[in-house]
């Protein structure tokens, strides 16, 4: 019988770049997912809706690969990028935001949240063994994930 993992991250971190660099890499979702370290193949579904495919993770016979659709909308006024899930697509829901700040005019804070469900097509015994492991493997994921973008920032805002 299958079981469902739910999980919350937030992350909070400034840079030294303007908010139009932030919000323009942000909101292009390939550009911007092309940072995420386990992503195998992001599919455009439509305007501003694409298909996530993450790699395998796991050990011996267990293994999980999440799939998942979003739609994204951007608002650069209220400095918002928004992601909602789309019905039916893949074996995880996953809805968030990044709320992008300006400082001054070269520094910039960004807030990332995000909430998702996996649901998981093991035997739900595994689910107090597997549920911890799997939590630790996303939350590194999100921090390589920021921790990339974060670099890229960087050597934009330093061609400056």
């Amino acid at each position: 019988m299958a079981f469902t993992v739910e999980a919350d991250f937030d992350r909070t971190f400034e840079v030294n770049c303007p908010f139009d660099v932030v919000f323009d890499l942000l909101a292009d979702v390939p550009r911007s997912a092309s940072h995420y370290p386990t992503l195998e193949h992001l599919e455009p579904l439509g305007e501003n809706e694409y298909r996530w495919e993450l790699q395998k993770i796991g050990i011996q016979q267990y293994y999980i690969q999440t799939i998942y659709g979003n739609r994204y909308k951007s608002d650069r006024e209220s400095g918002r990028i928004t992601w909602e899930p789309i019905e039916d697509v893949g074996n995880a829901i996953i809805e968030g935001y990044w709320e992008i700040t300006p400082i001054d005019d070269h520094r910039t804070r960004v807030h990332f949240h995000t909430h998702g469900k996996i649901k998981l097509p093991l035997p739900s015994l595994l689910k107090l063994i597997l549920t911890p492991l799997i939590l630790a493997e996303f939350s590194n994921q999100v921090d390589k994930y920021i921790e990339n973008l974060k670099k890229t920032f960087t050597e934009l805002c330093e061609e400056e």
